[in-house]
């Protein structure tokens, strides 16, 4: 899996796509369907395998907590450790909670942007 997103896929889409000036109506009216629908599966195709565009956004700490959690928590505890049991700083621990939602998101997608640096994280699918 890439780090490509669905919008990434799309734009390119839209580039290919664009209509050249130069091209006479005709050739625009009834184009070549056989290579239209070969770019058609090629990006459906790589669509299907995109990442979300709205992939939750969380700091670098509260990734690296959700990481280690991974390998042997459940969302729940994980939750609970981080706000009751104090397994996170406080300001850590008030992120998670104040922002459970998009924290749960980022669990289960086990995927997410890192909010200081725009860089996606991908956990590696459990075996």
């Amino acid at each position: 899996m890439s780090n490509e997103t669905k919008r990434d896929v799309f734009d390119e889409v839209l580039d290919e796509w664009q209509i050249d000036e130069t091209m006479p109506d005709a050739n625009w009216k009834y184009p070549d369907f056989k290579l239209v629908r070969i770019k058609e599966e090629r990006f459906k195709d790589r669509y299907d395998a995109a990442l979300p565009d709205d992939l939750p956004v969380i700091p670098k700490e509260i990734g690296e907590y959700i990481e280690r959690q991974k390998q042997g928590s459940t969302l729940r505890s994980a939750i609970i450790d981080a706000t009751d049991f104090h397994a996170v700083d406080d300001e850590e621990a008030d992120w998670i909670f104040y922002h459970s939602d998009t924290f749960a998101l980022a669990w289960l997608l086990g995927v997410w942007r890192v909010e200081e640096t725009g860089e996606i994280v991908k956990l590696e699918a459990e075996k």
